[in-house]
């Protein structure tokens, strides 16, 4: 056989084809590779969702309004809460919590909270975020709310405001239960709210730790926390119904993911659908600014002031998500009141800033002071004119 290709090697238009058709098979090989990597991922699970998190905008979507059981990505709303608490000031990280009965009788995820026993709102919040502590998250709501079932209320009452309308929360950890569910697309939403606080991260990106000073250990059981670059959090859930599920995020270069998986089938198949989506949002989109905070907007007349005129500035930056290599035409309409009167402290509102893309709007920006303007006195007024005398003598001679 060897002796026959080589015979057929030394035929020139056969050692043409040969080479032709080896071109074609590495140029289809290459427009495969291609497709494949610039095309959606295939996931194994049955429900999913991309999510920008500065914008909310969908990069994916795979039957994200589907009701699931949720498993503990529950407590994400749990943390949320927490967080709330915390940053209302009606709760610090240095208070005590104390088991109950109740919360030790939790079954599945614990970090065995014996009753009585006290740990700090920062110990309960890493068994709550790391270990996925059922126990954790009920000794939580009993501290906050008094009861699981009051707790579980507020949960319901934060979700119906944040405009879930796919999520019915019984408890507040995530154990199975009838009537307990939620959606991709909900779950979205309670991370982007949770990722509102930067302080969660101080929890959520843990990949090992100790409480009860270092005899119990803590293993987050989100993977991608020590496998994938950027990753942030967020939680992960798994139970007989629910089968496993992750809210997943990350940031890279500005730009912060948030991968929602339900049902999938097994915890490796989990980790690898959640890094096919945040992979894809990474390859093909990017955040592009359009302002930035202290950008002049513009000059303003001033009525009564010592100064006639004073800049205007943009207070916070505006940003868009675009895909890569494409730069959006954004339009932008400064929206201002119609007189300013003196005095005016720097910072003081005069306006805003709307952005269209493609005539519908897509943000808006304060437009603010860029310096203290006072009230002009009569002795001002009269040094005005004396300056403007002077000016026009010396014209004259």
């Amino acid at each position: 056989m060897r002796h026959i290709f080589l015979y057929f090697r030394k035929i020139p238009y056969v050692r043409t084809f040969v080479m032709l058709l080896c071109v074609m098979m590495i140029t289809l090989n290459f427009n495969i590779q291609f497709v494949m990597a610039d095309g959606e991922p295939e996931l194994a699970a049955p429900s999913a969702l991309l999510m920008e998190n500065s914008t909310g905008k969908i990069l994916y979507d795979k039957n994200s309004h589907e009701r699931r059981p949720m498993a503990s990505i529950t407590k994400i709303m749990t943390m949320l809460l927490a967080m709330e608490e915390i940053d209302a000031g009606r709760m610090e990280y240095d208070d005590m919590i104390t088991g109950s009965a109740y919360a030790k009788s939790m079954g599945g995820s614990t970090i065995f909270l014996d009753e009585g026993e006290q740990l700090s709102v920062r110990d309960i919040m890493k068994g709550i975020a790391v270990s996925s502590g059922n126990d954790a998250a009920v000794a939580m709501a009993e501290h906050i709310s008094g009861s699981e079932e009051t707790f579980v209320a507020r949960m319901n009452e934060r979700a119906a405001g944040l405009g879930m309308v796919d999520t019915h929360f019984v408890n507040c950890n995530g154990l199975d239960a009838e009537g307990h569910y939620s959606s991709a697309y909900d779950i979205a939403l309670m991370s982007r709210e949770l990722l509102k606080h930067p302080d969660i991260h101080n929890f959520t990106t843990i990949w090992m730790d100790t409480l009860r000073d270092g005899k119990f250990t803590l293993s987050n059981t989100n993977k991608l926390i020590r496998f994938y670059e950027g990753a942030t959090g967020l939680k992960t859930g798994s139970t007989s119904d629910a089968l496993f599920c992750v809210s997943g995020t990350a940031k890279r270069d500005n730009m912060h993911l948030i991968a929602v998986i339900m049902a999938s089938p097994t915890s490796k198949e989990r980790v690898a659908d959640a890094s096919k989506l945040l992979n894809y949002g990474f390859a093909n989109y990017a955040i592009k600014p359009v302002s930035n905070a202290g950008d002049i907007v513009g000059e303003q007349a001033i009525s009564k002031g010592v100064k006639r005129t004073t800049d205007l500035l943009i207070k916070e930056p505006f940003e868009v998500l675009a895909k890569k290599g494409e730069t959006p035409q954004v339009e932008m309409k400064p929206v201002l009141t119609s007189e300013f009167v003196a005095p005016i402290e720097a910072g003081t509102p005069a306006g805003i800033m709307e952005y269209y893309i493609d005539g519908q709007k897509a943000g808006e920006s304060e437009i603010v002071f860029s310096e203290n303007i006072e009230k002009i006195k009569f002795s001002d007024i009269f040094m005005r004119m004396v300056r403007l005398w002077a000016s026009g003598c010396a014209q004259r001679v």
